[in-house]
């Protein structure tokens, strides 16, 4: 399948490497162009244009930062729903709120074009290694048509509902890996506290009840003081935020998310919004310096 791919950082470079591996044809562009021509050595074709990139794909895919990016790589003049071409699928695999999803569904439908939310989970080692959960919402005959693209890219593709479920479901993810990532911190507190080893406390707990995947990546990096982004914290806090504000508009309730977006909210204050979200521990050990 002819793809545009629009959003070459962390995540998107791996994703575009494993499409064109699986046998499709990749044009990529991202506002910082040299991020898309790195992909020019694995055989992608880089455009200097969203028009350019688009104009001529049966499927338009996008994971970019923010609402604000969606909306602007979607609905302005030299956009995707202006320029894709009639019949093409549109897909955007950001984590975004729900309402902007159901936005893109009916222009993009109006357009004649096939839109689909398709939000990830699996971090970059899940982006590079082909192995994302990919969690989509739409028509069930697009997503059907759409799932041997999606396979290229993860192990675990779901379909979540209409427009708007993907990222809803999206949003349970990140609920709870909220509420593990701080969790997670209060062992490593506790242990500190008691002067027993990171490394004695990960192999004691990592393949008990207490393991996760959380426990084997953040952990295993807070562990070793390694806050190398593989998921930005400014990205974690504007997920956060639209599940909070999400959950308030249906009248639930969530105190631990409330509290651990607050926490990561003064990490971001004191500087640290482009470290990994295993940073959280610099919260609870109160060494917030320079690294």
């Amino acid at each position: 399948m002819k793809i545009a791919f629009i959003g070459t950082g962390i995540m998107g470079a791996s994703m575009v490497r494993n499409l064109i591996k699986n046998g499709h044809e990749l044009s990529v562009y991202n506002r910082t162009y040299a991020k898309a021509a790195a992909l020019a050595a694995d055989g992608a074709r880089v455009c200097g244009s969203i028009p350019e990139c688009v104009s001529d794909a049966q499927a338009v895919i996008t994971i970019v930062g923010f609402p604000a990016d969606v909306r602007e790589v979607y609905f302005s003049d030299y956009g995707i729903i202006a320029n894709a071409k009639a019949g093409a699928f549109i897909v955007d695999m950001t984590t975004t709120e729900p309402a902007l999803a159901c936005e893109i569904y009916q222009k993009g439908r109006a357009a004649g074009l096939r839109p689909l939310d398709a939000p990830v989970t699996g971090g970059d080692s899940g982006a590079k290694a082909g192995t994302l959960t990919v969690i989509v919402g739409g028509d069930k005959e697009d997503f059907d048509a759409m799932n041997d693209v999606f396979s290229a890219m993860g192990t675990n593709i779901v379909y979540a509902g209409p427009a708007g479920c993907g990222q809803h479901v999206k949003m349970c993810n990140q609920i709870v890996i909220a509420g593990t990532i701080a969790a997670i911190c209060e062992g490593f507190t506790y242990a500190d506290a008691k002067g027993i080893s990171a490394r004695t406390m990960l192999a004691a707990i990592s393949k008990g009840a207490a393991g996760s995947k959380q426990l084997d990546g953040a952990g295993v990096k807070m562990s070793v003081e390694d806050y190398a982004p593989g998921f930005f914290i400014k990205h974690f806090i504007k997920d956060m935020t639209i599940a909070r504000n999400e959950a308030e508009g249906s009248g639930v309730e969530l105190p631990v998310l409330e509290k651990v977006l607050e926490m990561y909210k003064t990490l971001q204050e004191e500087g640290y919004e482009d470290l990994g979200t295993q940073a959280l521990i610099k919260y609870y050990r109160k060494e917030r310096k320079d690294i």
